[in-house]
């Protein structure tokens, strides 16, 4: 039992880019069985961006999950960018989860585009002004919601879906100064208090594809910058090692975008 599992981030999707990803997703059926989008689909989180980004990912012949990101929020019109989504048939996760039946078994994936805070040993605190506590409840309010679906699934193979990232490994190349504001560590415990078969997460432009969670499970960073292609592949299932979750290279016309 194999599930395929495309993914990308970071499109930051305007007028000027519609249609440059379109001819690659045409043949995601061919590679995958559903699309993931960790985040920043967007420039400016506008309902008009947001129209472009239904026109690229919309109508597609596998199913379509996404998460927000940062970008997404900039103009505050959330729910104007997540009516044009789900319109276009587009699933919008945020604290909950999905669950699509694929040929290789039930797949569960539990979203949330999640926030930043640091990382163990290095990290903000729950302590002093409201400023900073607000920062950190909010940090801690996504992972436990994130947690929550992930273990409320009941399916086959389990992913993640976040748009800040739950590990530093995958922000290796990144300034070190903000690493806190790129992911949290609660989102990785969050991640690991479920059977999880798989992590993805966007937002490290400059970062590194690979990590994994304190528990051993694997995360890709999949933002459009680090993966140079229009989407990777993942391969998840109980007839492969979990060493052997691993993206599809980067030849063939489906994954390429220039």
């Amino acid at each position: 039992m194999v599930i395929r599992i495309a993914a990308v981030g970071d499109v930051h999707l305007d007028e000027d880019v519609v249609g440059r990803f379109r001819p690659a997703l045409e043949e995601l059926p061919d590679c995958a069985d559903v699309l993931l989008l960790a985040g920043d689909l967007t420039r400016h989180g506008t309902e008009a961006e947001a129209r472009c980004v239904a026109q690229e990912f919309g109508g597609l012949a596998v199913p379509v999950v996404t998460v927000l990101g940062n970008h997404d929020h900039q103009c505050d019109q959330v729910p104007q960018v997540v009516k044009v989504l789900e319109d276009a048939g587009i699933t919008v996760l945020e604290g909950d989860g999905v669950v699509l039946d694929c040929a290789g078994g039930r797949l569960g994936i539990a979203g949330v585009k999640g926030f930043g805070g640091g990382f163990a040993g290095r990290c903000a605190s729950d302590f002093g002004e409201p400023e900073m506590k607000a920062f950190v409840r909010t940090t801690n309010d996504s992972a436990e919601r994130l947690g929550t679906a992930l273990r409320s699934l009941d399916c086959d193979m389990l992913v993640a879906l976040t748009h800040y990232s739950p590990v530093p490994d995958t922000l290796a190349g990144e300034p070190l100064e903000i690493y806190p504001f790129l992911g949290s560590y609660q989102l990785g415990q969050a991640i690991d208090s479920a059977p999880t078969a798989l992590a993805l997460h966007g937002h490290a432009h400059a970062g590194t594809e690979r990590g994994t969670t304190p528990g051993g499970v694997r995360v890709r960073n999949v933002a459009h910058p680090v993966i140079k292609q229009a989407y990777s592949v993942f391969h998840v299932g109980d007839q492969l090692d979990t060493d052997q979750v691993s993206p599809i290279g980067s030849s063939g016309s489906q994954r390429s975008w220039s």
